[in-house]
C-alpha cells in the first residue's frame, strides 16, 4: 500500500521562499508542495516546516561514551542517547565525530573509538535509530599514533568526512599561546614548568607528524570517496595547502583572512552554530556573524550543543543584515548536505527525501514540535 500523509496549513521554507499551504508525504518522499488551502491533512497550525537538518561535525556521542573521566558506557546505549538528542533538536542526518590519534590529555583511545562506530554501523543495519547516521573521522595530524588509527576505519562505508587537524600549540586555533594556556594549563592543572614541558613535546610532535600525516589521509580519502576538511586554518598558506590537498570543507577557520580565501577558492566555509548563538567564538578567533555578514559563511554546525544548530537558523536572520530565512535554513540542511554528496536531501522539493521538521516560535526560541525522517515520524 502507498503510505501517504498530508500536512496543511504550514508555512514551509523552501530554497529561496516561504509559502503557506501544503506538503504531500509519499513512501518516504516529498510528493507535492501545494501553496493555499486546498487539500485536507494534518493542520500544522501555521507552524514552520523546514528540511531535516545535516549536521556534518558533532562531538557530542563521546560525551555520552564517556561521561567522566575512566568511566565507559554501554557503546550502543550512548549511541542512543545521543541518537535521541539529535533527533528531538531537528537533525534527521548526522556525521558522528571520531577522533583518530590521540593527545596526551585524551581519557579514550582509538579501541574505543572502533567499539562507537561498530555500535553506529550495528545500529544502523538494525534500525534502531531515528536519525541517518554517518562517521566522521576527526584526523589529529599531530598526534604519533594517528595513521594507525586511521587504520582502524579501513572498511567503513559510513565514513562521509575526515577532517585534518592540528591542536598543538601556535598551531591553526592555539596560534596564541595565552589562549593555549588558558584551556589546557587549567584543564590539566599543570605547574608553569610542567606545561612548557607539555607545549615542547606537541609542538615536536606536530613538526614531525603533520606534514607526512596531512599527505597520507588525504591520498587515501580520495581513493575512497571521503570529502576532505581542513579544521581550523588561520593564515592564506594554510589554505593554499588545503586547496592542494584536494579538500572541500573549510571548518571553523580562525581568521576573516582565511575563510575569505576559503570562499574564493570555492570551498564551503562551516562554523559553529554556538559562535553565532553565542556571538562570538569561545576560543577568541572570528565571529561566525561576521563571516556571515560579510558572504563567508556556507554551513553551521553544532558542534558541542545539538540544539544550537536549529537555534542558530532562526537566529541568524534576526542578528545579521541581509540573511532571510531560506538562506538561514539552508546553512544547516542543504549546504552540508551537498558538502559531502548526499544529494537526496536538505531541501523541501517535490522527489526528495521526506526529512522535515515542525517548528514554532517561541519568544524568538525555536520549539520542535514534530520531526520526520524518509515520511515517517520520529520525534
Amino acid at each position: 500500500m502507498t503510505a501517504e500523509t498530508v500536512l496543511n496549513n504550514a508555512r514551509i521554507v523552501l530554497a529561496d521562499e516561504i509559502v503557506e499551504g501544503s506538503i504531500v508525504l509519499r513512501d518516504g518522499l516529498i510528493a507535492g508542495i501545494d501553496a493555499g488551502a486546498g487539500r485536507t491533512g494534518e493542520d500544522m497550525g501555521g507552524d514552520f516546516i523546514i528540511p531535516g537538518l545535516v549536521e556534518l561535525h558533532t562531538d557530542h556521542l563521546e560525551g555520552h561514551y564517556a561521561p567522566r573521566p575512566k568511566v565507559r558506557w554501554n557503546p550502543i546505549a550512548a549511541v542512543l542517547a545521543h541518537d535521541a538528542q539529535v533527533a528531538t533538536a531537528g537533525i534527521t542526518t548526522v556525521l558522528d565525530a571520531l577522533r583518530v590519534g590521540m593527545d596526551d590529555d585524551a581519557d579514550m583511545n582509538s579501541a574505543d573509538m572502533r567499539k562507537l562506530a561498530d555500535a553506529i554501523e550495528d545500529s544502523v543495519q538494525q534500525d534502531r535509530l531515528r536519525a541517518d547516521h554517518f562517521i566522521h573521522l576527526r584526523c589529529e595530524v599531530s598526534a604519533p599514533d594517528c595513521l594507525a588509527a586511521f587504520a582502524h576505519f579501513g572498511g567503513d562505508d559510513r565514513i562521509k568526512l575526515a577532517s585534518l587537524m592540528d591542536h598543538a600549540p601556535g598551531q591553526r586555533q592555539f596560534v596564541d599561546l595565552e589562549t593555549y594556556a588558558y584551556y589546557y594549563q587549567r584543564k590539566l592543572k599543570l605547574t608553569d614548568r610542567e606545561f612548557q614541558q607539555f607545549c615542547e613535546k606537541r609542538m615536536a610532535e606536530s613538526a614531525t607528524n603533520s606534514g607526512p600525516n596531512r599527505a597520507f589521509i588525504a591520498a587515501a580519502c580520495h581513493q575512497r570517496g571521503i570529502v576532505l576538511a581542513s579544521h581550523d586554518d588561520a593564515t592564506a598558506g594554510h589554505v593554499d595547502e588545503a586547496i592542494e590537498q584536494g579538500v572541500r570543507v573549510a571548518e571553523f577557520p580562525t581568521t576573516e583572512k582565511a575563510a575569505r580565501a576559503s570562499k574564493e577558492a570555492g570551498l564551503g566555509v562551516l562554523m559553529g552554530a554556538p559562535n553565532v548563538v553565542r556571538g562570538g567564538s569561545h576560543s577568541g578567533n572570528v565571529s561566525a556573524r561576521t563571516l556571515a555578514g560579510e558572504g563567508l559563511l556556507d554551513i553551521l554546525s553544532s558542534d558541542y550543543i545539538p540544539f544550537s544548530l536549529i537555534q542558530s537558523a532562526f537566529f541568524l536572520g534576526e542578528v545579521v543584515d541581509g540573511i532571510s530565512l531560506p538562506q538561514a535554513v539552508a546553512m544547516v540542511s542543504k549546504n552540508p548536505a551537498e558538502a559531502v554528496g548526499l544529494a537526496d536531501r536538505g531541501v523541501i522539493e517535490q522527489g526528495r527525501r521526506a526529512d522535515l521538521v515542525r517548528v514554532r516560535l517561541d519568544d524568538h526560541v525555536p520549539v520542535v514540535r514534530t520531526v520526520w525522517r524518509q515520511g515517517r515520524r520520529v520525534a
